[in-house]
């Protein structure tokens, strides 16, 4: 029995994916996104040794709030960095007939060709298509995203895309322009729902009791405005209004 390393659990989630859902937030994740809110689901050490029977045995318990589209999503931290405990996981999942979502970067170890076998739905976050934009962003090169995005097309799995918008970073039009062409780059039939998200400071305490240093100290959450400004610019479909 394949042991993994969890930061929580929420029960009845109704923003990571379709219906009511368990999220499983997966510790560990290598980005160090400028605007990230979970300093605390970076490093391995700091979270809850659990196993997928622990987690399936806690979901056969709501799985009448579930009903026909609710179902387990595995988000993060990223939940692709523990890959042998992701996919027993989805296995398990699978043999109860639990819908499955993978809310992820796209930033893991490989064999995602067997992951997304077992993945009924993908929520990928893409940070910026441009090389330059997505490591100042994230601190990583881009070629990592690339190949899971490889894998994602030729799974022809369900997508939504997102991207958190952050003052400064990427708020422009020019930005806005990158992000369609990105979700365009994708199979129109995959694609069921797109959205932007506003930068918050929410999380900006944790790196306080945490000791690091938050990057963005300065800069305010996006306006609604300047949201619905960039939507509107946006031609794509399935874009959340």
């Amino acid at each position: 029995m394949v042991k993994g390393y969890i930061h929580s659990i929420e029960t009845l989630g109704t923003l990571d994916g379709p219906g009511i859902r368990m999220v499983i937030f997966f510790q560990g994740c290598c980005l160090r996104c400028v605007y990230c809110h979970n300093p605390d689901t970076w490093f391995f050490n700091k979270g809850t040794s659990i196993t997928a029977d622990e987690i399936i045995a806690k979901a056969k318990r709501y799985q009448p709030y579930f009903r026909s589209n609710g179902g387990i999503t595995f988000s993060g931290g990223e939940p692709l960095r523990q890959p042998n405990f992701l996919l027993e996981c989805l296995k398990s999942c699978k043999k109860e007939g639990i819908h499955t979502v993978i809310d992820t970067s796209g930033i893991g170890f490989g064999n995602y060709k067997e992951i997304l076998k077992y993945t009924d739905l993908i929520i990928l976050d893409i940070k910026h298509s441009n090389p330059e934009k997505y490591k100042q962003i994230t601190g990583l090169d881009i070629k990592y995203y690339y190949e899971f995005k490889e894998a994602v097309i030729k799974s022809k799995k369900n997508l939504w895309i997102k991207q958190v918008v952050t003052p400064g970073i990427n708020d422009t039009y020019e930005d806005m322009i990158a992000f369609e062409k990105e979700v365009n780059s994708f199979p129109s039939n995959m694609v069921q729902k797109v959205e932007l998200l506003p930068y918050h400071t929410l999380g900006v305490f944790k790196y306080e009791k945490l000791g690091i240093q938050y990057k963005l100290k300065d800069i305010p959450p996006l306006s609604k405005e300047k949201l619905n400004q960039l939507k509107n610019f946006l031609s794509l479909e399935n874009l959340v209004e």
